[in-house]
């Protein structure tokens, strides 16, 4: 409880970032559909939140150090804000999308500013309990998110003010608390050889994750409403997603941790491709079958980013690991930026199915690409601990480094 407690401004920053910022990617959708934009346009909104996500996670680090933790998630904060109340102003797509680079920008920011503060407060006593109700709390809160669409309507005034004022509130918890502020972290290096170096498998898993993830994100409202779904069920349809992603943790976790993680992540993608099939014949079945497929979909498609970093982490030095985790970030981040655009443009030229064949084709990719890693090298002999791995920060690695050493 004193965890808890002595967490809970942060946390509670956590849970109304992630309501506003959260919410403005299916809204932003809808609303694009309402207003008339074309399936292209609406993945190029996507593909800019991700750009936004990528220019956050290299600044803020270096904002910190120049004016502190408190004052680097106002800035940050304040761009959310501004890129949301800048959605009422006008109806261009493009306008919009420079707007999305902004609330990209505040996500990436505040979040490297909220695991920062995190990974200088916690003990090695109590890092497992923090870092687990951290986890939850994020979850939650994303769960919560992809909800909120089905209250808020579409191209109003009213609605992204309101994800406004939740971004404002956000600075309230963080900002108000009497805990001092931590010193300032040495920002780390962005190597991107560094994870290939360490496992090639991993930066392919690390992409195909997010192929799979920003493209359902960004774009699944497209698709739920060419396959007939109301706007309130188009909510339910991406909170499916993510509350499968969720329960589909823990038995990852232990199949990661008892067999070899080329396995699991081979038969993940191909029970993937199998996923992406069923999530496209679901569509003539009605509402509870479109919304079953999605949590199966999810269940299978989200721990593999979770499931790739376990195993580049097994062939790193500890002294490695917080450079290795902003590598694989980064690469996630380049297949989140291009993802969007192309699946919506595939939507566009070939029917809402395009976007499951779509994610289908990559993970054919990582079972044969993982095949062959496997005749490249053995598995190692000695391996971390299975970690789920939010999607948050380049920082992410410092809060869990110990975790995976089991420290």
């Amino acid at each position: 409880m004193r965890t808890i407690i002595s967490f809970a401004a942060l946390f509670l920053s956590v849970v109304l970032l992630q309501l506003s910022t959260g919410g403005v990617g299916p809204l932003d959708a809808i609303s694009g559909l309402t207003l008339g934009f074309s399936t292209g346009q609406i993945g190029l909104l996507g593909s800019s939140h991700f750009l936004g996500f990528f220019i956050g996670c290299w600044w803020a680090p270096r904002l910190m150090g120049n004016v502190g933790h408190s004052r680097a998630f106002a800035v940050c904060t304040a761009m959310g804000a501004m890129g949301l109340i800048g959605h009422t102003l006008t109806e261009s797509p493009y306008v919009w999308a420079l707007l999305r680079v902004a609330s990209g920008t505040c996500v990436a920011g505040c979040y490297t500013v909220i695991e920062a503060w995190m990974n200088a407060k916690v003990t090695n006593e109590n890092r497992g309990r923090a870092t687990g109700i951290y986890r939850i709390v994020d979850m939650s809160a994303s769960l919560s998110a992809q909800l909120i669409i089905a209250v808020l309507p579409p191209a109003s005034y009213v609605s992204y003010n309101l994800l406004a004022i939740l971004c404002c509130a956000a600075l309230l918890p963080l900002t108000l608390t009497r805990a001092s502020q931590p010193e300032t972290p040495d920002t780390p290096r962005l190597r991107p050889r560094l994870a290939w170096h360490c496992s090639p498998l991993a930066v392919a898993g690390v992409i195909v994750a997010a192929l799979s993830s920003a493209s359902f994100r960004m774009v699944g409202p497209v698709y739920g409403q060419e396959v007939g779904l109301g706007i309130d069920q188009i909510a339910f349809f991406l909170a499916s997603f993510v509350l499968g992603g969720a329960l589909a943790q823990y038995p990852m976790g232990w199949l990661a941790d008892k067999y070899d993680r080329r396995w699991v992540l081979i038969w993940l993608s191909a029970v993937a491709v199998l996923s992406c099939g069923i999530t496209m014949a679901a569509s003539g079945t009605g509402t509870i079958g479109v919304m079953l497929a999605a949590g199966f979909f999810g269940f299978t498609t989200f721990p593999i980013f979770s499931v790739s970093a376990a195993h580049a982490n097994d062939f790193a030095t500890t002294e490695q690991r917080v450079e290795l985790s902003a590598a694989l970030m980064f690469w996630y981040a380049l297949g989140a930026i291009a993802s969007p655009y192309v699946s919506s443009s595939l939507i566009e030229l070939y029917g809402p199915g395009a976007l499951f064949a779509f994610v289908a084709l990559g993970h054919v990719f990582l079972i044969v690409f993982g095949l062959t890693r496997m005749r490249a090298r053995p598995a190692p002999e000695d391996r971390t601990h299975y970690v789920y791995s939010p999607r948050t920060s380049f920082t992410i690695g410092r809060l869990l480094k110990r975790s995976r050493e089991g420290r």
